[in-house]
């Protein structure tokens, strides 16, 4: 288990939307993968957990997936950022698969 040793504010180009990850937010890393610095999987898990972005919409499964890709990508990790996404598209999700899967 980990915590977010800084606040994260992300910002997605795609969605015009944000999301805000608590100085001190738990996360168990990478799910299944191995773990690397990269605010990705910090991000992922917040919108898995609450299935929202800031403003209270919600976030659907391809969302949440794209934007974990948009920011590996960001990051330089293009191989990861495919393999990842379709990896927590197809496995997981929390409240954001409640949402729906697209």
């Amino acid at each position: 288990m980990y915590r977010c040793p800084i606040e994260i504010k992300y910002y997605s180009v795609r969605y015009d939307k944000y999301v805000t990850v608590p100085k001190n937010y738990p996360s168990d890393g990478a799910t299944g993968g191995v773990d690397i610095f990269s605010i990705s999987w910090w991000v992922h898990d917040k919108v898995c957990d609450t299935g929202e972005w800031d403003d209270g919409t919600k976030i659907n499964n391809w969302q949440a997936s794209k934007v974990l890709q948009d920011i590996l990508r960001s990051e330089g990790r293009p191989v990861r950022a495919v393999l990842w996404f379709w990896a927590t598209w197809l496995l997981g999700g929390g409240e954001a698969r409640e949402n729906g899967m697209v």
